[in-house]
């Protein structure tokens, strides 16, 4: 069946061995309250797309709690709707600039990137900030096409890393930590970057020859110090959140209260996730999540195709990856692992 035909461009693979996957970072949502138990969204993507801001008063009255996760006495942040307003509150909380916030993690203080605050807030998450610490400058050979590293970024123009590959080259050097932030890389600057553009200039570094990277480490509690950590993928998988469903934020239209994922839509998003790391070489369940979406009501793959480039038509899918994800949706719809 004929797909896509002169309405997308081939795009090559961004990477092959050094992954990414991002945090999303939030878009605008208008005031909803009353969610007992539920989760508040922080978008799907930073994007210029969307709605204007709403007024304050209409932003949602949720009130969390906060510490810097090298230690501080308890913050209470409110009224913010994306991940910069955020890392605001976060400032204004603790009197330092938003730019010192590097990530933040939910329930507990570790670098620990299955805990990584994402698109959605569970009602009763406790929120740790990880602020900038030491700076370190590495100079590395690279001997292999691979370095070993999954990027992410924290959807405020910091890409930093989220996994090392056992026995891979950055593996060997001991002083490079999941949780770096990355902030140049021979002399190139990269904050402001996203994390797929930061895998692909990691990619294209020439085989046989050295380069330098600039990194930021997080600052460190004593019980963190000399902890390394692989930045292994959870096996939890993509559900989020407790109690009646989630707060969901669109690049279009206004913010929907939903059920949590069914059977069907957690297996299909977890294929889908796969074809994202085997095609383009990211991990991304938020937009895994989104392409389920979009594909679980179409009766054929054109259908799809044009949805997914009315909605996603940055990404540029290949044809053949599109063919796939139809069908991972198709297996999963009908009970096929």
């Amino acid at each position: 069946m004929p797909l896509g035909l002169g309405r997308r461009k081939k795009a090559s693979p961004l990477v092959e061995n050094e992954e990414a996957e991002p945090i999303r970072a939030g878009l605008n949502v208008p005031g909803i309250d009353g969610l007992d138990g539920g989760v508040v969204g922080l978008g799907e993507g930073a994007t210029s797309e969307g709605l204007p801001p709403p007024p304050s008063s209409m932003r949602p009255r949720l009130i969390f709690h906060t510490q810097l996760a090298h230690g501080s006495p308890t913050g209470r942040i409110e009224g913010f709707s994306n991940v910069r307003e955020l890392y605001a509150k976060i400032g204004e909380a603790f009197g330092i600039p938003p730019s010192e916030v590097m990530f933040c993690t939910l329930n507990t203080h570790k670098v620990d990137m299955d805990k990584l605050l994402g698109g959605q807030i569970g009602l009763e998450d406790f929120i740790f900030a990880h602020i900038k610490g030491q700076k370190k400058e590495i100079e590395i050979f690279k001997g292999e096409d691979a370095l070993g590293l999954t990027i992410t970024d924290n959807g405020a123009g910091y890409a930093f890393i989220k996994r090392i590959r056992e026995g891979s080259i950055i593996h060997q050097i001991q002083v490079i930590n999941v949780g770096d932030m990355i902030d140049s890389i021979n002399g190139h600057r990269l904050i402001g970057c996203r994390h797929y553009e930061v895998a692909k200039m990691l990619k294209e570094l020439p085989k046989g020859k050295k380069f330098t990277i600039k990194l930021v480490e997080p600052l460190k509690a004593f019980d963190m110090i000399s902890q390394r950590s692989g930045g292994s993928r959870s096996a939890s998988g993509v559900q989020l959140g407790t109690g009646r469903g989630t707060l969901r934020l669109r690049s279009k239209g206004p913010a929907t209260v939903e059920e949590l994922p069914s059977a069907f839509e957690e297996k299909a998003i977890e294929k889908v996730d796969d074809l994202l790391e085997s095609y383009m070489g990211i991990r991304d369940s938020e937009l895994a999540a989104t392409m389920v979406e979009l594909g679980k009501d179409k009766k054929n793959p054109d259908e799809f195709a044009e949805a997914l480039d009315e909605t996603l038509g940055d990404f540029a899918f290949p044809d053949e990856f599109v063919f796939d994800v139809w069908g991972a949706i198709g297996d999963a719809k009908v009970g096929r692992v």
